[in-house]
């Protein structure tokens, strides 16, 4: 090989360069990737041919998958990578393509509905098959006249195909656990949620559970943000008043969510050198964090990886009903797969118990 070769042959083909080679257009060129039927046959095949002479090889394959009427490409939006389970559960979802050969164009939600109705347009343009959605910004009303699949995963789903966990068996749960170990009050800090999302029924399991065994409670819910430096002043306020409240008392607190309940951990240790016998936490996901946590956090687990796998399989078994589906015929409901979790025991609640 010589010198130089690679580079080379990782340069980048542009638009630009294919129409100075074929003599088309760049919008004859743009059609071809976009709407190849709309040119002639001759004309396809002298851009293919193009694209290999170039070294195109990559684009190439998106270029032919598009002249069969597929791309191959599943759209994901997600709320944001902080949060440890968003950030696992993408990580699982794209390690499904050794299995189902789908490969994925991400964005991460943006700040307003108007800032994701734009990813989704940028999506559609490069005619993604199908999208798995996991924020919040746009009602399931309007993702269901896309015109391709759509399936949800923890997010309001009335109009779609969803795959969540037991939220409310998740709270049951966890406050179970707590109450175990005969805490004096219980706690549920949450952020505001929009009562048609699965997630709600955290808060919903969790008050259920304490009025059936007469358990004193208090849900309390703060506006945090999803970045360390908006959550952490948050939770050491909230931090400091539960001192205050519930000086003397053995404190049972059920998180949303394990990074909220790893950061109150670390203002316990850096307060007390140690977790204090008084105090029991218990998360929500059983995301990394979870385990890597100073002492490791006890934590309802969402089982992450069945729920990538089965909400690829969802949306590609209605990607290929949709085109088997004969003109006119109307499309299967929505369909909805709830997955039990399972509550993990670890250090925040059975530190004593280890020793």
């Amino acid at each position: 090989m010589k010198e130089g070769e690679i580079y080379m042959e990782k340069k980048n083909v542009t638009f630009d360069d294919i129409a100075k080679f074929t003599g088309f257009s760049k919008t004859t060129i743009s059609r071809f990737f976009n709407k190849p039927d709309s040119l002639t046959e001759k004309n396809q095949k002298i851009i293919k041919d193009a694209l290999d002479k170039l070294g195109y090889q990559g684009q190439n394959q998106l270029a032919r998958n598009l002249a069969k009427g597929k791309t191959e490409y599943i759209g994901v939006i997600i709320p944001n990578l902080y949060l440890h389970y968003f950030s696992h559960l993408l990580n699982n979802i794209l390690q499904t393509y050794e299995e189902f050969g789908y490969k994925f164009m991400v964005f991460v939600e943006g700040e307003n509905e108007e800032e994701e109705k734009q990813y989704i347009r940028e999506l559609m343009s490069y005619q993604v098959e199908g999208l798995l959605m996991m924020s919040h910004q746009i009602p399931s009303a309007s993702l269901a006249q896309l015109g391709i699949p759509v399936v949800g995963i923890e997010r309001e789903d009335q109009f779609i195909s969803s795959v969540n966990c037991d939220n409310y068996a998740g709270a049951l749960e966890a406050v179970r656990l707590l109450e175990s170990h005969h805490c004096d009050v219980y706690l549920h800090i949450n952020t505001p949620t929009n009562v048609l999302t699965p997630a709600y029924q955290r808060i919903v399991g969790f008050q259920d559970y304490c009025d059936k065994h007469h358990l004193p409670n208090e849900v309390i819910v703060r506006s945090m943000g999803n970045e360390y430096g908006k959550i952490l002043p948050v939770m050491t306020s909230l931090f400091d008043n539960i001192e205050a409240w519930y000086k003397g008392k053995k404190v049972g607190i059920f998180f949303a969510d394990d990074t909220r309940a790893n950061c109150f951990l670390n203002l316990l240790v850096r307060k007390y050198k140690t977790l204090p016998p008084n105090y029991k936490l218990v998360g929500f996901d059983d995301s990394p964090i979870a385990t890597e946590a100073v002492y490791s956090l006890s934590t309802v687990g969402q089982k992450t990886e069945i729920i990538a796998r089965e909400a690829v399989r969802m949306l590609i078994g209605e990607i290929r009903a949709r085109k088997e589906a004969k003109n006119g015929q109307e499309l299967s409901k929505p369909q909805h797969k709830v997955i039990m979790p399972a509550l993990i025991k670890r250090e925040s609640t059975e530190l004593e118990n280890k020793y």
